[in-house]
Protein backbone atom coordinates (compact mmCIF):
# COMPACT_ATOMS: atom_id res chain seq x y z
CA UNK A 1 0.00 0.00 0.00
CA UNK A 2 1.42 3.37 -1.04
CA UNK A 3 1.67 6.08 1.59
CA UNK A 4 1.73 9.81 0.95
CA UNK A 5 4.99 11.45 1.95
CA UNK A 6 4.73 15.09 3.00
CA UNK A 7 7.84 17.08 3.78
CA UNK A 8 6.65 19.55 6.45
CA UNK A 9 9.53 22.01 6.47
CA UNK A 10 11.73 23.70 3.86
CA UNK A 11 14.26 26.51 3.84
CA UNK A 12 11.96 28.26 1.38
CA UNK A 13 8.17 28.12 1.40
CA UNK A 14 7.95 28.46 -2.40
CA UNK A 15 10.69 27.63 -4.91
CA UNK A 16 9.91 27.92 -8.61
CA UNK A 17 12.40 27.22 -11.40
CA UNK A 18 11.89 27.75 -15.14
CA UNK A 19 8.12 27.36 -14.91
CA UNK A 20 6.12 27.70 -18.14
CA UNK A 21 2.38 27.41 -18.61
CA UNK A 22 0.03 27.34 -21.61
CA UNK A 23 -3.69 27.57 -22.21
CA UNK A 24 -5.39 25.84 -25.12
CA UNK A 25 -4.05 23.35 -27.65
CA UNK A 26 -2.95 23.29 -31.27
CA UNK A 27 -3.43 26.56 -33.14
CA UNK A 28 -5.15 28.05 -30.08
CA UNK A 29 -2.28 27.26 -27.72
CA UNK A 30 -1.07 30.38 -25.92
CA UNK A 31 1.81 30.66 -23.47
CA UNK A 32 0.78 32.65 -20.40
CA UNK A 33 3.80 32.13 -18.12
CA UNK A 34 7.37 32.35 -19.42
CA UNK A 35 10.37 30.83 -17.62
CA UNK A 36 9.27 31.90 -14.14
CA UNK A 37 11.87 31.51 -11.39
CA UNK A 38 11.04 32.74 -7.90
CA UNK A 39 11.90 31.90 -4.31
CA UNK A 40 9.91 33.03 -1.28
CA UNK A 41 11.27 32.37 2.19
CA UNK A 42 9.21 31.04 5.08
CA UNK A 43 7.54 33.89 6.97
CA UNK A 44 8.06 36.40 4.15
CA UNK A 45 5.26 38.75 3.03
CA UNK A 46 5.47 39.28 -0.74
CA UNK A 47 3.21 41.34 -2.98
CA UNK A 48 2.95 40.54 -6.68
CA UNK A 49 1.67 43.34 -8.88
CA UNK A 50 1.42 44.14 -12.57
CA UNK A 51 -1.17 44.83 -15.31
CA UNK A 52 -4.38 42.85 -15.67
CA UNK A 53 -3.93 39.76 -17.80
CA UNK A 54 -0.21 39.47 -17.06
CA UNK A 55 -0.45 35.98 -15.52
CA UNK A 56 -0.51 36.79 -11.80
CA UNK A 57 -3.65 34.82 -10.98
CA UNK A 58 -2.52 31.88 -13.12
CA UNK A 59 0.74 31.70 -11.18
CA UNK A 60 -1.12 31.97 -7.87
CA UNK A 61 -3.48 29.12 -8.75
CA UNK A 62 -0.53 26.92 -9.72
CA UNK A 63 1.09 27.60 -6.35
CA UNK A 64 -2.17 26.73 -4.62
CA UNK A 65 -2.52 23.44 -6.45
CA UNK A 66 -5.70 24.64 -8.17
CA UNK A 67 -4.09 23.99 -11.57
CA UNK A 68 -1.58 21.34 -12.60
CA UNK A 69 1.97 22.48 -13.32
CA UNK A 70 2.89 21.69 -16.93
CA UNK A 71 6.56 22.44 -17.37
CA UNK A 72 9.36 23.36 -14.95
CA UNK A 73 9.74 22.93 -11.19
CA UNK A 74 7.23 24.15 -8.61
CA UNK A 75 8.19 23.21 -5.06
CA UNK A 76 5.86 24.11 -2.21
CA UNK A 77 7.16 23.52 1.34
CA UNK A 78 9.86 21.30 -0.10
CA UNK A 79 7.44 19.16 -2.14
CA UNK A 80 7.38 19.08 -5.93
CA UNK A 81 3.97 19.87 -7.45
CA UNK A 82 5.04 18.91 -10.97
CA UNK A 83 3.93 15.33 -11.52
CA UNK A 84 2.71 14.89 -7.93
CA UNK A 85 0.09 12.25 -7.23
CA UNK A 86 -3.44 13.30 -6.28
CA UNK A 87 -2.90 12.15 -2.69
CA UNK A 88 0.25 14.28 -2.39
CA UNK A 89 -1.52 17.34 -3.79
CA UNK A 90 -4.39 16.90 -1.34
CA UNK A 91 -1.95 16.80 1.58
CA UNK A 92 -0.15 19.91 0.34
CA UNK A 93 -3.38 21.83 -0.18
CA UNK A 94 -4.12 21.38 3.53
CA UNK A 95 -1.04 23.52 4.22
CA UNK A 96 -2.23 26.39 1.98
CA UNK A 97 -4.87 29.04 2.70
CA UNK A 98 -6.47 30.81 -0.26
CA UNK A 99 -8.33 34.14 -0.27
CA UNK A 100 -10.18 34.93 -3.48
CA UNK A 101 -11.00 38.35 -4.93
CA UNK A 102 -14.75 37.85 -4.56
CA UNK A 103 -14.48 36.01 -1.19
CA UNK A 104 -16.26 32.95 -2.70
CA UNK A 105 -18.41 32.26 0.34
CA UNK A 106 -21.25 29.77 0.09
CA UNK A 107 -24.40 31.90 0.23
CA UNK A 108 -26.47 29.10 1.81
CA UNK A 109 -24.02 28.65 4.71
CA UNK A 110 -23.55 30.86 7.76
CA UNK A 111 -20.23 32.54 8.49
CA UNK A 112 -19.33 29.75 10.94
CA UNK A 113 -20.28 27.04 8.45
CA UNK A 114 -18.19 28.68 5.73
CA UNK A 115 -15.15 28.76 7.99
CA UNK A 116 -15.79 25.22 9.20
CA UNK A 117 -15.61 23.95 5.60
CA UNK A 118 -11.87 24.59 5.57
CA UNK A 119 -11.40 22.48 8.70
CA UNK A 120 -13.38 19.54 7.36
CA UNK A 121 -10.40 18.63 5.17
CA UNK A 122 -8.58 17.70 8.38
CA UNK A 123 -9.98 14.34 9.41
CA UNK A 124 -8.22 14.38 12.79
CA UNK A 125 -10.43 17.21 14.12
CA UNK A 126 -13.65 16.15 15.87
CA UNK A 127 -17.01 17.74 14.86
CA UNK A 128 -17.24 19.52 18.22
CA UNK A 129 -13.80 21.05 17.81
CA UNK A 130 -14.66 22.13 14.25
CA UNK A 131 -17.39 24.43 15.52
CA UNK A 132 -15.26 25.77 18.37
CA UNK A 133 -12.27 26.53 16.15
CA UNK A 134 -14.46 28.18 13.49
CA UNK A 135 -16.20 30.37 16.07
CA UNK A 136 -12.89 31.29 17.73
CA UNK A 137 -11.34 32.37 14.44
CA UNK A 138 -14.37 34.48 13.54
CA UNK A 139 -14.06 36.14 16.94
CA UNK A 140 -10.39 36.92 16.17
CA UNK A 141 -11.36 38.69 12.94
CA UNK A 142 -13.96 40.77 14.80
CA UNK A 143 -17.05 38.79 13.82
CA UNK A 144 -17.78 36.97 17.06
CA UNK A 145 -21.30 38.42 17.04
CA UNK A 146 -21.90 37.46 13.39
CA UNK A 147 -21.07 33.74 13.38
CA UNK A 148 -24.63 32.73 12.46
CA UNK A 149 -25.12 35.42 9.82
CA UNK A 150 -25.42 34.50 6.15
CA UNK A 151 -23.19 36.32 3.62
CA UNK A 152 -26.08 38.38 2.28
CA UNK A 153 -26.46 39.96 5.71
CA UNK A 154 -22.80 40.94 5.96
CA UNK A 155 -21.01 43.95 4.46
CA UNK A 156 -18.30 43.52 1.83
CA UNK A 157 -15.58 44.00 4.43
CA UNK A 158 -17.23 41.52 6.79
CA UNK A 159 -17.53 38.91 4.03
CA UNK A 160 -13.83 39.31 3.27
CA UNK A 161 -13.08 38.87 6.99
CA UNK A 162 -14.98 35.58 6.89
CA UNK A 163 -12.82 34.60 3.90
CA UNK A 164 -9.68 35.44 5.90
CA UNK A 165 -10.96 33.38 8.84
CA UNK A 166 -11.67 30.46 6.49
CA UNK A 167 -8.18 30.68 4.98
CA UNK A 168 -6.32 30.89 8.31
CA UNK A 169 -8.39 28.71 10.65
CA UNK A 170 -6.39 25.56 9.86
CA UNK A 171 -3.04 27.32 10.53
CA UNK A 172 -1.69 27.01 6.98
CA UNK A 173 2.01 27.39 6.21
CA UNK A 174 1.27 29.56 3.17
CA UNK A 175 -1.46 32.15 2.53
CA UNK A 176 -2.23 33.05 -1.09
CA UNK A 177 -4.48 36.08 -1.65
CA UNK A 178 -5.84 37.21 -5.02
CA UNK A 179 -6.89 40.89 -5.05
CA UNK A 180 -8.41 40.73 -1.53
CA UNK A 181 -9.16 44.48 -1.45
CA UNK A 182 -10.54 44.87 -4.99
CA UNK A 183 -14.18 45.24 -3.96
CA UNK A 184 -13.55 47.22 -0.78
CA UNK A 185 -13.31 50.90 0.03
CA UNK A 186 -10.03 52.39 1.27
CA UNK A 187 -10.62 51.86 5.00
CA UNK A 188 -12.14 48.38 4.68
CA UNK A 189 -9.36 47.32 2.32
CA UNK A 190 -6.66 48.55 4.66
CA UNK A 191 -8.32 46.90 7.66
CA UNK A 192 -8.59 43.57 5.83
CA UNK A 193 -4.94 43.56 4.73
CA UNK A 194 -3.62 44.56 8.15
CA UNK A 195 -5.72 41.80 9.70
CA UNK A 196 -4.27 39.27 7.25
CA UNK A 197 -0.79 40.51 8.05
CA UNK A 198 -1.33 40.37 11.84
CA UNK A 199 -2.81 36.87 11.89
CA UNK A 200 -0.32 35.46 9.41
CA UNK A 201 2.63 36.82 11.42
CA UNK A 202 1.16 35.31 14.60
CA UNK A 203 0.84 31.95 12.85
CA UNK A 204 4.29 32.23 11.19
CA UNK A 205 2.65 31.98 7.79
CA UNK A 206 4.16 33.00 4.43
CA UNK A 207 1.98 35.45 2.46
CA UNK A 208 1.88 35.99 -1.29
CA UNK A 209 -0.64 38.66 -2.18
CA UNK A 210 -1.65 39.67 -5.72
CA UNK A 211 -2.92 43.23 -5.93
CA UNK A 212 -3.33 46.36 -8.03
CA UNK A 213 -3.92 48.38 -4.86
CA UNK A 214 -0.97 50.74 -4.39
CA UNK A 215 -2.31 51.76 -0.97
CA UNK A 216 -1.25 48.47 0.65
CA UNK A 217 2.22 47.96 -0.84
CA UNK A 218 3.89 49.05 2.39
CA UNK A 219 2.91 45.85 4.23
CA UNK A 220 5.26 43.76 2.06
CA UNK A 221 8.82 42.69 2.78
CA UNK A 222 9.29 42.54 -0.97
CA UNK A 223 7.38 43.47 -4.14
CA UNK A 224 7.62 41.53 -7.39
CA UNK A 225 6.25 42.60 -10.75
CA UNK A 226 4.75 40.55 -13.57
CA UNK A 227 4.05 41.69 -17.12
CA UNK A 228 3.06 39.64 -20.18
CA UNK A 229 3.77 36.40 -18.33
CA UNK A 230 7.29 37.38 -17.22
CA UNK A 231 8.61 38.31 -13.80
CA UNK A 232 10.54 41.51 -14.43
CA UNK A 233 11.70 44.77 -12.87
CA UNK A 234 9.28 47.06 -11.14
CA UNK A 235 8.74 50.10 -13.39
CA UNK A 236 10.02 53.47 -12.17
CA UNK A 237 10.72 52.30 -8.62
CA UNK A 238 14.49 52.04 -8.14
CA UNK A 239 14.22 51.78 -4.36
CA UNK A 240 12.22 48.56 -4.22
CA UNK A 241 13.61 45.02 -3.97
CA UNK A 242 13.22 43.20 -7.27
CA UNK A 243 12.99 39.71 -8.60
CA UNK A 244 13.55 38.34 -12.06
Amino acid sequence: MNTTTFVPESTSAIAINHLNHHFGTGALKKQVLHDISLEIQSGEIVIMTGPSGSGKTTLLTLMGGLRSAQNGSLRILGNEFQGARKEQLNELRKQIGYIFQAHNLMSFLTAKQNVRMSLELHEDISPTKLDKKAAAMLDRVGLGDRINYYPENLSGGQRQRVAIARALVSNPKILLADEPTAALDKKSGRDVVELMQKLAIEQKCTILLVTHDNRILDIANRIIYMEDGYLTHLPEDPGTDRDR
